[in-house]
């Protein structure tokens, strides 16, 4: 019964997930059908990550209060029927719309599927291998997301993007009410609802500047506006958080070294995943003359890779430690990165596999850093950690696609070459700066995740669900 519980709860994150990119490549087919501007084409995608990343501590936060399983098949039922309105939308401002109703049953259903894990797997050995097969799940989405994407916009009409997860929505609530049954005992009593607006305007202030900052300028009047709403309403939250009685975010959890530090590192990873999937795809069509579906076949080896090393790295951990695990994980990630800003304008995909294979390898190392953060939570807190969690991915990541953008930008709009050996110069550079970022993570996963006594007599398992207590 339990994994079938985890198939259930691993399908309805890998829809979120897949929803991220599935769109991507159709959104020239969608913008032609619907008489869409360069504008609302952008929102169609920004709609569903401002609304998913702005909400997301809600959705840890009730299900903290009403029970995760609960929020998870409510939230379930949201993206489904979102995603059947958005498969119809005969409009802009239809399509919009629900795309947003989408980040809503994502917000809710995202953060619990964490939770829900930890309380169907109790004991940390089996918890770990499940958070291995749930980011699997994540790492396969990453690939077939542009690869269906592309064939559907190819072959079929473009609104079976999104009514491909009506049947598997079905599926998926059908399975949870069955098989998802952990026992719940009401662990927070009150909502907190000056946490939950003012982290939530915080959150939808900072991602809307993050996503049009680009276009509309850094410096423009509306960006900086959204950044000080954001600014406001962080101030606001601290301040809510430490007068309520039962506060989202107690401050004592960033006082255990692997949330904080575990926290900006799975940031760091982030920002470089985004990021290197959002301007490889560019690379691969721009410079090396790849289709959109070839671009997003290119992917799928380094992200199997990822996946099957995700399912593995609960041993490794087990036989090294968690935190060499991590760190190591973030050195081969880093090492390929800068060792793709050395191939060439006349390269093919067999120059590109190797780093590719080496980045996936890196990556799926990452799996025991959940663990570890979740795991070491105090009962209770598992929720909002998740949220805290999957914010700081968002977050970061949308850091990573628009720092890099910046840079990338800067870099060729100030050569004289031409312009597909100015975006390649610019785009080597980039990858050059992403690999010291994720290489700068290594001292900080090494620290905070440093061996505990129990990690240090072989016991690893079960030191990722108790690191996170042990200051």
């Amino acid at each position: 019964m339990r994994w079938w519980a985890l198939v259930a709860v691993t399908l309805g994150t890998f829809m979120t997930y897949l929803d991220n990119n599935v769109g991507n490549v159709a959104l020239p087919t969608i913008q032609r059908e619907l008489g869409l501007t360069i504008s609302g084409l952008e929102w169609i995608a920004s709609s569903y990550i401002l609304v998913f990343a702005g909400l997301m501590l809600v959705g840890g936060r009730l299900a903290d209060v009403f029970g995760a399983r609960r929020v998870f098949l409510g939230g379930l039922a949201v993206f489904t029927l979102s995603s059947l309105a958005a498969g119809l939308a005969g409009s802009g401002a239809a399509l919009i719309a629900a795309r947003s109703a989408q980040g809503v049953g994502a917000a809710l259903l995202t953060p619990t599927a964490l939770t829900l894990i930890t309380q169907i797997f109790p004991e940390p050995g089996e918890r770990g291998r499940a958070v291995g097969i749930w980011s699997a799940a994540g790492a396969l989405s990453m690939a077939l997301g542009p690869i269906t994407g592309g064939f559907i916009s190819q072959n079929l009409h473009w609104g079976w993007i999104y009514l491909i997860n009506v049947p598997i929505g079905v599926v998926t609530f059908g399975l949870g009410m069955w098989a998802v049954r952990p026992a719940f005992t009401r662990v927070r009593r009150r909502i907190d609802l000056p946490g939950l607006a003012t982290s939530a305007v915080a959150l939808f202030a900072l991602t809307y500047a993050l996503i049009e900052g680009q276009g509309a300028g850094w410096t423009s009047p509306e960006i900086l506006a959204a950044f000080g709403v954001f600014a406001a309403a962080a101030v606001a939250f601290v301040l809510a958080e430490t007068r309520a009685a039962e506060p989202m975010i107690a401050v004592s959890l960033f006082r255990a070294r692997v949330f904080t530090g575990g926290l900006l590192t799975m940031g760091v990873w982030s920002f470089g995943v985004f990021g290197i999937y959002f301007f490889s795809a560019l690379w691969l069509q721009n410079v090396l003359g790849f289709s959109p579906t070839q671009a997003g076949a290119a992917f799928v080896p380094m992200a199997l890779v990822m996946a099957v090393i995700a399912m593995l790295s609960q041993r490794i951990s087990a036989r090294i430690g968690i935190a060499r695990t991590v760190a190591l994980g973030m050195a081969l990630m880093g090492t390929a990165i800068y060792l793709l800003s050395g191939v060439g304008a006349d390269a093919d995909y067999a120059d590109v596999a190797p780093w590719f294979l080496l980045y996936g390898l890196g990556g799926g190392m990452l799996v025991p850093l959940t663990a570890a953060i979740i795991g070491g939570m105090p009962k209770g807190r598992s929720g909002i950690a998740s949220g805290v969690l999957n914010v700081s991915r968002e977050v970061f990541g949308l850091l990573g696609v628009t720092v890099l953008g910046a840079i990338l930008s800067s870099r060729q709009s100030g050569s004289d070459q031409p312009p597909l050996t100015a975006f390649l110069d610019a785009y080597q550079f980039t990858l050059v700066i992403a690999a010291v970022v994720v290489l700068a993570a290594i001292p900080v996963a090494l620290y905070s995740l440093r061996a505990t006594h129990r990690e240090e007599q072989g016991d690893a398992p079960q030191a990722a669900a108790t690191v996170g207590s042990s200051n």
